[in-house]
């Protein structure tokens, strides 16, 4: 068994509005602690469809469709792909409306190990893919970036103030020698971070924020989700929930800034006169936002540090008019 903590498990769960016969999608199976609260809440005649990138979590998963696969119809099945791919996965299995799609966009703990390359803890080779059977790696990735898209990289993704002097001593650095370990390359950004400010007690690893816009960056992880997000509503059954649980501030903001535009919050012009058929073209909605965000509680917290930083937030379908 895996030692990682599913966040905001029953909240997220919860969330989803369970209908014992519905179909759902978790499309982040990660290792299946949300997917097993999930299929406690369904009856035989309930469905739940798993989707992860990752090929380590997509074979964890197998023994939970072993375990649940008595019925002439699988309540479980999983599936190698990109939750940007759930609607050619759906298709693929024939299924044309659900009842809720959750996605939990952190990082599960199986992954945080030194072979994958996303841990400054441990030496490794500089990997960072999800999805391990294609892509480039981290290392190839920045031996072949220039300087200028890799400040970019590094600023946008990592929101890091250092990011001009990181960008030039990673180019200044490989042109020595290939960086292809997670230490190497965590050496770099540390001598540049604490060169410019004094390690407080407790602080993140200086190269946090770097590797963190890396991965963003290899696994083209905004690009994915914006195309989940497009996917949600013509996938979801009217009254069906879409749970998002973000841990990046870039994730939580596109996360927020689609449920909003697409519950027609904000949309109408102030002090503009509208004829009514202009109204009504503001005043459609795909979703309406289900309560506030949602954090994990200190309780939670002091248990497992990692969910700090994790805000969930959830929309029902209300339209059926942009159906695809």
């Amino acid at each position: 068994m895996s030692d990682h903590i599913t966040v905001l498990l029953h909240e997220a769960v919860d969330a989803l509005a369970i209908k014992s016969g519905g179909v759902y999608v978790d499309g982040t199976y990660g290792r299946g602690g949300h997917s097993r609260l999930i299929l406690s809440r369904l009856s035989q005649h309930g469905q739940l469809i798993a989707i992860d990138r990752d090929q380590a979590a997509v074979a964890a998963g197998k023994q939970m469709v072993q375990e649940h696969s008595a019925c002439n119809v699988p309540r479980f099945e999983i599936r190698h792909a990109a939750f940007s791919q759930m609607r050619q996965v759906l298709h693929e299995m024939g299924v044309q409306k659900v009842d809720g799609i959750l996605l939990d966009l952190g990082m599960s703990s199986p992954q945080l190990n030194a072979e994958r390359g996303f841990s400054l803890r441990a030496d490794g080779p500089l990997d960072m893919r999800m999805d391990v059977s294609k892509g480039m790696t981290a290392a190839q990735w920045i031996e072949t970036i220039s300087e200028t898209e890799l400040e970019k990289v590094i600023r946008e993704y990592g929101e890091e103030r250092y990011a001009r002097s990181i960008a030039r001593a990673i180019v200044v650095a490989r042109a020595r020698q290939p960086i292809v370990t997670t230490l190497q390359l965590a050496k770099i950004v540390t001598a540049v971070v604490r060169s410019r400010e004094r390690k407080r007690e407790g602080q993140q690893s200086p190269a946090t924020r770097t590797f963190q816009a890396i991965r963003i960056a290899i696994n083209q992880e905004l690009e994915e989700l914006s195309l989940a997000l497009q996917q949600s509503a013509g996938l979801l059954n009217v009254g069906g929930r879409l749970v998002v649980i973000s841990f990046h501030s870039l994730e939580d903001r596109m996360v927020k800034r689609f449920m909003r535009e697409s519950a027609g919050i904000n949309r109408v012009p102030r002090n503009i006169p509208l004829r009514e058929m202009e109204l009504q073209r503001f005043s459609h909605r795909q979703f309406k936002v289900i309560g506030k965000a949602v954090r994990p509680r200190q309780q939670e917290i002091v248990a497992n540090s990692r969910s700090r930083s994790a805000v969930m937030r959830v929309a029902e379908r209300v339209s059926r008019e942009f159906d695809a």
